[in-house]
């Protein structure tokens, strides 16, 4: 499988007064990790929901384990990767290291939508594209 690699510099805002990262923080982290790894294998996701190709890929499940405190001024890398396909879902392990350790690991399942006006949410789940397993496989460039 295809990885992608972000550092993020942890600063004083995502923090709480004792200067360790507040997990909702986290969260946001790891939807900006999804949104790098697609664009480290040229799917521009918001370019296609402008098109109207897709309508998102929305989250529909997270799994946290947090197991080392992360602090203000730290450096941290966050390794993404698809760790499972469906027909329409897919699931991304985000690992959080600091130092050599593992500090956060993540598992969160998203759904690939298209707009479906005869639905109450305007969104039905569609197959994932042949071309994007592909490129999130690493089996193409």
């Amino acid at each position: 499988m295809h990885v992608n690699r972000r550092r993020i510099y942890v600063e004083w805002g995502d923090c709480d007064p004792a200067g360790i990262v507040f997990y909702p923080r986290f969260f946001e982290y790891f939807d900006a990790c999804s949104a790098a790894l697609f664009a480290s294998v040229g799917i521009d996701v918001h370019a296609m929901q402008r098109s109207g190709e897709i309508a998102g890929i929305p989250m529909v499940g997270i799994e946290a384990k947090f197991l080392a405190a992360v602090r203000f001024g730290e450096e941290v890398v966050v390794d993404s990767q698809i760790a499972k396909f469906g027909r329409t879902s897919f699931t991304i392990q985000h690992h959080l290291s600091q130092g050599d350790g593992l500090a956060v690991d993540v598992l969160e399942t998203r759904v690939w939508t298209e707009v479906a006006a005869d639905t109450p949410s305007g969104l039905r789940a569609a197959a994932l594209p042949d071309d994007a397993v592909a490129r999130l496989s690493g089996d193409l460039k």
